[in-house]
């Protein structure tokens, strides 16, 4: 009985201490969906409030009446990009994880190497421009957001170890019935692997979605604009307005925005992230390598 009251003791200070931390980390997003549904003028007196003394859609409404065909067009091309590039980089970094996790793969020291040097040194912004545009006509051209990202060294090292701990039995086994390097990748190898390519995959989902850098240096067509880069064109010009460094011209008269539109142009970006995460989820918790290879 004594142990028993113990034990409800020590779930409830855990639930309690989770319950706690859970909030800490809400605390933040709450916060910035509240700022963003905050009227300016409260903003600039009250500060940042938890629960404003006034609310307003007056951000939202600016923000979509002036932009919500190109915010949307920016949507599909950012949703695009984002599927596009995530299963070719999955591809391309599985295939060469694989490859040199094989022990008979000979150089995949030099190989493994060659991709670690880059990792480490490379030949500088300027360089990189002139060859992404002269010799692969990445200007205005969609590819321009997915082929510099294709590929990332740690993720590959990391799909290499998880490739590394499945057990060679399985692949001699698959070897003896007559299958090849492709089907032991795609039947055995990706299958025992589904934890780590929910993982790496959703990294590289996050790093397309939240992309701007490369939009910033090869886009110039606004139909080309993922919607990160967008919405930062649109935060850039609401602020330079704001503070009188351009000419405000048709806006002359309407006080912009200009804090809380950095709040609403954050939940407007992580949106669709925030909802379909929880769906995604619970596959992370699948995958884990089952059975065993009897001796």
């Amino acid at each position: 009985m004594h142990r028993s009251g113990a034990d409800r003791w020590a779930k409830i200070l855990s639930y309690t201490i989770v319950g706690l931390f859970g909030l800490m980390c809400l605390y933040p997003l709450l916060l910035t969906v509240t700022v963003s549904l905050t009227p300016e003028d409260v903003i600039n007196k009250d500060g940042y409030r938890l629960i404003p003394s006034r609310w307003s859609l007056d951000t939202y409404t600016y923000i979509f009446a002036h932009s919500g065909a190109r915010i949307l067009k920016s949507y599909l091309v950012t949703i695009f990009v984002t599927v596009v590039g995530t299963l070719g980089s999955m591809l391309v970094t599985c295939m060469i994880s694989y490859a040199i996790s094989l022990r008979e793969l000979k150089y995949r020291n030099v190989i493994a190497f060659i991709c670690n040097f880059t990792s480490i040194f490379s030949a500088g912004l300027i360089p990189w421009y002139v060859v992404c545009v002269n010799w692969y006509g990445l200007r205005n051209n969609i590819l321009a957001l997915i082929l510099p990202s294709l590929f990332s060294v740690w993720y590959m090292f990391l799909m290499r170890t998880y490739f590394k701990a499945i057990s060679q039995s399985l692949y001699d086994a698959a070897k003896i019935d007559g299958a090849g390097h492709m089907t032991i990748f795609f039947r055995i190898a990706l299958p025992l692997s589904v934890t780590a390519l929910l993982t790496v995959g959703l990294m590289y989902a996050l790093c397309y979605w939240n992309d701007w850098w490369h939009a910033l240096m090869f886009i110039d067509d606004r139909d080309l604009f993922p919607l990160q880069y967008y919405l930062y064109s649109i935060m850039s010009n609401v602020n330079a307005v704001s503070s009188g460094r351009v000419p405000s011209g048709a806006a002359a008269n309407i006080r912009l925005p200009a804090e809380t539109v950095k709040m609403a142009v954050t939940i407007i970006t992580i949106g669709p992230i925030i909802f379909l995460y929880p769906f995604i989820q619970r596959y992370f918790v699948k995958g884990i390598m089952m059975g065993a290879v009897k001796e």
